[in-house]
C-alpha cells in the first residue's frame, strides 16, 4: 500500500513534524511505501516544509517536489493532508471562474483515499472553499495537527 503525506503551514503552527515523523516511521514499519509531496508555496517561504521535515528527521529522499510526484496520486492508497487547503483545491483545476484558477496544486483528490487534517473549517489563505473537503473518497479530521496526527498513531497496527 502506498501512502502520500502533504503538509502545509497547519502543520507547521502545530509543531506537528515530530508526530508526522512517528507517524511516517509506523507506517513504514507496517510495510507501506511512505513519501511527501511538497508544493512550492506551502508554509511561509520556499523550503519552509522540508525543513521542518529534516529536523523531524524524515528521510530526505523520500519527500518529493510537486513536480516529481503529482502524477502518482491516481495510483496511491492513501493520502494525508495535513493543515494545508489552497495548495490542494480541484477548483484551481476545475473551476475556471476560482480565484485561484490556473495555479498548480498536488492532485489529492486524484487518490483512493483522502484523509485531511484540519484546525476547523475555515477557509485558507485565498478564501474560499475547497470542495475536495465534500468529495466522496475524502475524510475530514479537524484539530490541532499534532494532537490528531498523534491520536492516530495509536490505531496503527
Amino acid at each position: 500500500q502506498s501512502v502520500i503525506i502533504v503538509p502545509g503551514y497547519g502543520m507547521a503552527v502545530a509543531q506537528a513534524q515530530g508526530a508526522v515523523s512517528e507517524l511516517t516511521r509506523k507506517l513504514r514499519a507496517a510495510g507501506k511505501t511512505v513519501r511527501f509531496a511538497i508544493h512550492p508555496v506551502a508554509g511561509r517561504l520556499p523550503g519552509h516544509m522540508n525543513v521542518l521535515l529534516a529536523e523531524a528527521r524524515v528521510p530526505y529522499d523520500i519527500v518529493l517536489e510537486m513536480d516529481e510526484i503529482n502524477e502518482d496520486f491516481p495510483d496511491t492508497d492513501a493520502v494525508i493532508v495535513i493543515g494545508s487547503n489552497d495548495i490542494v483545491n480541484p477548483a484551481a483545476q476545475e473551476d475556471p471562474s476560482s480565484p485561484i484558477a490556473g495555479m498548480p496544486v498536488l492532485e489529492v483528490w486524484k487518490a483512493r483515499q483522502v484523509f485531511v487534517s484540519k484546525r476547523g473549517q475555515g477557509t485558507g489563505y485565498s478564501g474560499i472553499e475547497n470542495p475536495l473537503f465534500f468529495r466522496e473518497n475524502t475524510r475530514m479530521f479537524y484539530g490541532d495537527a499534532k494532537n490528531s496526527i498523534s491520536q492516530l498513531i495509536p490505531l496503527l497496527k
